[in-house]
């Protein structure tokens, strides 16, 4: 026997990365200019470098707390209330290797064999995955660009997501760049507390808005002790490789959570914890440049799709925009695009249902990539 003969059903039910697909095309072309990855251009804020080198320097590279240092975990409580969440940094919050960490936690403490994982789409590649490996079976709900990839009670009853057992929430949205106010997760929560789901709310992008503040489910009536929210300093503060985020929730959630954490990771990266402990006192000024240069950036592809004659609507968060494909073929425009003119996309397939049709557009790069990427899009598609 081999491992080739044995591998786990779970396993064989998910299909490789679409987005790995595209990106090993990508490898293959000269003089490419990548618009697909979902990353900052930028490197973390130097003070927040200094700390980590400083506890480097210091022999700090021993196991820290399984919940993450009581200092970081302090400095969360405090730092969230900007969003008006309010958790307590004894036993409500745990630090986790990334935030797809905390993801995967949740799905495999509180999924059981057969729940139902009701996952709006165009969705982040991982949450669908995420929820077999747990033995779940996802829902896809897809969401529509005429209601800007916005989740609504019709959509989830369309989807029959009150007979889910878990509901899991992005926004700001990857891929679409989408955001939702507080009025409309207001009616999304009225769908859950009526059909008693649990909620999973990414919000991995929440200082990454460009006209209103972020906004959270968990804060609304009856939420709270229904609702785990994911957070860390991948993107608003550029370190995805110091891999580190952390889950907030009610004690018991994170309790289960700590337990798999435990045998799966035992703590966070020691070193990161330094450079986000350092990046919540001091980096607010790098953090803000940031965001104001991806506004500008936002803009700028936005009025250049609108010259082009491309739909799209205007995300206004995460660093995505999510137009249409000419004739509806997002990947035949994504492969011959990248062919082509060597601009590199990702099809909006790839994310899933209410996905086909689009592609994902990571303005993550330099003002002068963007330039010659819509220069390169817009001689592709006068063609």
């Amino acid at each position: 026997m081999t491992f080739g003969d044995h591998l786990s059903d779970r396993v064989e039910q998910v299909p490789p990365s679409g987005i790995r697909r595209f990106f090993e095309l990508a490898e293959e072309v000269d003089d490419v200019i990548s618009l697909g990855v979902g990353e900052p251009d930028f490197s973390a804020p130097w003070a927040a470098r200094t700390a980590a080198i400083d506890s480097l320097e210091r022999g700090k590279t021993s196991y820290t707390s399984n919940r993450g240092m009581r200092e970081l975990r302090e400095a969360i409580s405090e730092r969230v209330t900007r969003y008006g969440q309010e958790y307590d940094p004894e036993n409500e919050i745990i630090v986790t290797t990334g935030a797809s960490e905390a993801v995967d936690l949740a799905f495999r403490a509180f999924v059981d064999a057969g729940d139902v994982v009701a996952i709006p789409q165009p969705s982040y590649i991982s949450y669908t995955p995420g929820a077999i490996f747990a033995g779940g079976e996802p829902l896809p709900v897809p969401t529509h660009a005429e209601d800007e990839f916005k989740l609504t009670p019709e959509a989830l009853e369309a989807a029959v997501a009150d007979e889910a057992d878990v509901l899991v929430l992005c926004y700001p949205n990857n891929p679409t760049g989408a955001v939702m106010t507080d009025e409309e997760l207001a009616d999304v929560a009225d769908f859950v507390r009526e059909h008693d789901l649990l909620v999973l709310s990414d919000e991995i992008y929440a200082d990454l808005r460009y006209e209103d503040d972020h906004a959270s489910i968990a804060t609304h009536p009856g939420m709270r002790e229904r609702t785990i929210v994911f957070n860390g300093f991948s993107k608003a503060y550029a370190m995805t490789g110091l891999r580190l985020g952390y889950a907030m929730g009610p004690p018991e959630a994170i309790d289960a959570m700590n337990k798999v954490h435990q045998y799966a990771m035992l703590s966070a990266p020691t070193t990161a914890q330094y450079a986000a402990l350092e990046a919540l006192r001091s980096c607010d000024d790098a953090v803000e440049e940031m965001r104001t240069e991806y506004d500008r950036r936002r803009r700028f592809v936005l009025a250049r799709f609108d010259e082009m004659g491309l739909d799209c609507f205007e995300a206004k968060g995460a660093f995505y925009v999510f137009p249409e494909a000419p004739d509806g073929d997002d990947e035949a425009f994504a492969e011959g695009l990248l062919e082509e003119q060597n601009v590199a996309l990702v099809p909006g397939s790839v994310f899933g249902a209410g996905g086909e049709g689009h592609l994902r557009v990571s303005y993550a790069t330099s003002m002068r990539e963007l330039r010659e990427a819509m220069n390169r899009i817009e001689a592709y598609v006068s063609e």
